[in-house]
């Protein structure tokens, strides 16, 4: 369309100018492939738009202490407005109808969850033009009272789900220009899955563990958290016996196993239409019709009640175990405090999620062996036995697939959205 001469050119940088409202629902369908604990994905965000919603936001995040010249994103803080009617402020929670709940380590898991979901929704933000400023995250109150998070949802209004504990509120401001690509994180985050499969005996080369281990940006660049890679054959075989002797423990928890196979689904067509969990072929590759019967009924909670009396979790341990053993190479990433509160586990996830990230583009697959964190006794032995400080919240293999496996079913991105 040809402009009259009294028109008003746009400038570039208008041009590329994205509306927050385009921009989230973009974001929100590339953070919905984050990882998460049997794929529950536990996570909601909030978007403040109603004049109450705005002003306690605004106030929430006033409250946080800022990190000098540097934004949490990694950007200079300087949005280039004055803020006001540019800022927009979003609130990541803990959906309650959707966390695991059977054991105690699994409040961490669900943090970590959060704080992935978290890294690449602000990331995919900062690529569309719109920076984090600060951020505040809500700790419980002392002696593990929830009534900090009460008071922020009294805070936020009617309009806040009822089911959503607040984690922290996020203020963002619109840049001039778009903080990376876009289309190459969407392209990562679609890649990015757990592969179960046997990894090819090659090393992982010491250039690339270097370059997993590197400084992140966005909300994980304030983690707290070393990443430990096992490569000498004593650590993977220290490891590989200890999946051998308690990797059944899950199967032979009740309470536990009856909640993971509620996340089990029937097939492919179920998995997607209910948008989370996963079937059978993520645990086990591709499965003929009666085969995947024969492992449900195996597998269901009624039978693995009485199979362990005939020692059958044993059986499915050393089976993990043979899987791991040959493995090259295991990552652990632990937090330094063996007690950490909201912001630190957060920042841990995210920290994981830019890990997972870059492991996806150097062509790398990883298989996280959660069993050995879920329960305190058996962690506490494994960082006992490898030297591995604070709280250890992500162990998994490390290395080169030799098949694909199908990606896992996801919400659409939207749905993990609300406004308020």
């Amino acid at each position: 369309m040809t402009s009259s001469p009294t028109s008003t050119p746009r400038t570039p940088s208008a041009e590329r100018r994205v509306p927050f409202e385009h921009a989230l629902r973009e974001a929100a369908d590339i953070a919905a492939h984050s990882p998460s604990s049997h794929n529950c994905q536990p996570w909601g965000v909030a978007w403040a738009t109603g004049r109450g919603a705005r002003r306690a936001a605004e106030r929430l995040v006033e409250e946080a202490p800022t990190d000098g010249p540097e934004a949490p994103d990694g950007s200079s803080g300087e949005s280039g407005t004055a803020g006001g009617d540019t800022d927009e402020y979003v609130i990541l929670a803990l959906d309650r109808e959707r966390e695991l709940t059977s054991l105690p380590a699994h409040a961490v898991e669900m943090l970590v969850s959060c704080g992935a979901y978290l890294q690449i929704l602000l990331r995919s933000l900062a690529h569309q033009g719109w920076s984090t400023d600060r951020i505040h995250f809500v700790e419980p109150l002392a002696g593990g009272r929830t009534g900090g998070a009460r008071e922020v949802c009294r805070l936020l209004g009617d309009t806040w789900p009822v089911s959503w504990s607040p984690l922290c509120a996020v203020r963002l401001r619109r840049t001039d220009e778009p903080d990376g690509s876009l289309a190459d994180l969407r392209r990562t985050a679609l890649a990015r899955r757990t592969n179960r499969a046997p990894y090819r005996p090659e090393t992982v080369e010491p250039a690339v563990l270097e370059g997993l281990s590197a400084p992140s940006t966005g909300v994980a660049a304030g983690a707290d958290v070393t990443v430990r890679h096992l490569m000498a054959d004593r650590e993977r075989a220290a490891f590989a016996d200890l999946v051998a002797r308690h990797g059944g423990r899950d199967f032979s928890h009740r309470q536990a196993w009856r909640e993971t196979y509620s996340f089990v689904r029937r097939d492919e067509a179920e998995a997607r239409a209910r948008g989370d969990g996963f079937p059978l072929s993520q645990l086990f590759g591709p499965l003929s019709g009666p085969r995947r019967h024969a492992l449900r009924l195996a597998l269901a909670p009624t039978t693995m009640s009485v199979l362990r009396h005939a020692g059958y979790h044993r059986v499915l341990a050393r089976q993990l175990a043979r899987v791991v053993r040959p493995t090259p190479a295991v990552v652990a990433l632990g937090l330094a405090d063996a007690s950490p509160g909201v912001e630190a586990t957060v920042r841990g996830g995210a920290r994981l999620a830019e890990y997972w990230l870059r492991a996806t583009r150097a062509g790398l697959a990883l298989h996280p062996v959660s069993v050995v964190l879920q329960h305190d006794d058996v962690r506490k032995e494994l960082q006992d036995r490898l030297r591995l400080p604070g709280r250890t919240f992500f162990v998994s293999r490390l290395g080169r697939p030799l098949t694909d496996f199908p990606p896992p079913p996801r919400r659409i991105g939207v749905r993990a959205v609300c406004t308020i």
